[in-house]
């Protein structure tokens, strides 16, 4: 098995506006995270029409963009371009450390991980959520890692994933009532369950590298991450009942989409909206070079 995938990734965003809009602020989750599984060796991202873009960090640490475009347009276009080389993922551990669950329940003592085990706007608790878990057998027993997989699994079985089928706004009580929904609906549903539990759980937005996966290839994906003891953030598909892993490249993480959403901000005119994404996506050689482009460029090849 390589020891990494490098993928090459583009990502446009397009507006267009009932009327002009005079000026606008957004801020852009477009740059993949780098850690110990993900290195960004370049990453660009422009506008037409040209604004004033410079790189902020967030309150989750994801290394965001801010957008100025202060002269009047009525269409815009975001393009960001990034080549990110993945670790392969290493055999998953088959269960967490011994004494998990009394580790997992000190954690309530501390303010360290509050983000991601309180309850946020769009992974809430609700009678609906209880009686689908009593009615889905769905249970914290055994190992947390175990319970984890179980959940996942349990998600993908419930739910039909329906492209279309809920919008960014929608809560988990749209995919509850329908058993449809997409990436996001999965990963909020997992992400308040996990957190009832009391176990730490982050959304995941970032692409997923696999043309016959549900969302995969064309789109956007999202996910969820649980912090556990001994094997620390741990990703769960359960849109594709799977763990993340190589296929998965993370861009931003936080409580749910409304903190991580790809862009987002205020302007002044416009009237109706019209917004089309496109993502396109796929493995590279290692030597491949990555194009060239007028654009706001940032390279990390040290």
């Amino acid at each position: 098995m390589a020891k990494h995938v490098r993928y090459r990734i583009e990502h446009v965003t397009k507006y267009r506006y009932g009327l002009p809009v005079r000026n606008c602020a957004m801020s852009l989750a477009l740059r993949p995270i780098e850690d110990r599984r993900q290195r960004v060796s370049a990453f660009r991202v422009g506008t037409e029409p040209e604004g004033s873009v410079f790189p902020v960090t967030d309150a989750f640490g994801n290394a965001r963009h801010q957008l100025h475009l202060n002269h009047e347009h009525q269409s815009l276009s975001i393009t960001a371009r990034s080549t990110v080389d993945v670790r392969a993922s290493d055999a998953p551990p088959e269960k967490c450390e011994e004494g998990a669950w009394e580790t997992i329940r000190s954690w309530r003592d501390s303010f360290h991980q509050w983000d991601y085990m309180d309850h946020s706007g769009l992974a809430l608790p609700s009678p609906a959520l209880e009686r689908f878990v009593q009615r889905s057998g769905i249970a914290p027993a055994g190992d947390p890692l175990a319970s984890l997989k179980r959940l996942s699994g349990a998600l993908f079985e419930c739910f039909e994933y329906v492209p279309g089928s809920t919008s960014i706004s929608s809560t988990i009580e749209h995919i509850l009532d329908t058993g449809r929904g997409v990436c996001q609906d999965y990963a909020h549903v997992m992400i308040a369950v996990a957190r009832t539990w009391g176990i730490p759980a982050r959304y995941v937005s970032g692409y997923l590298h696999d043309e016959s996966a549900a969302g995969g290839g064309t789109t956007s994906h999202a996910w969820a991450e649980c912090r556990l003891p001994g094997p620390g953030w741990t990703g769960f598909d359960p849109t594709n009942a799977t763990l993340a892993d190589e296929r998965h490249v993370r861009v931003a993480v936080g409580r749910d989409y409304q903190d991580v959403s790809p862009t987002r901000g205020v302007l002044f005119g416009g009237g109706d909206i019209e917004l089309e994404v496109e993502v396109n996506m796929e493995s590279i050689p290692d030597n491949a070079a990555d194009s060239s482009c007028s654009m706001h460029e940032e390279r990390n090849d040290g």
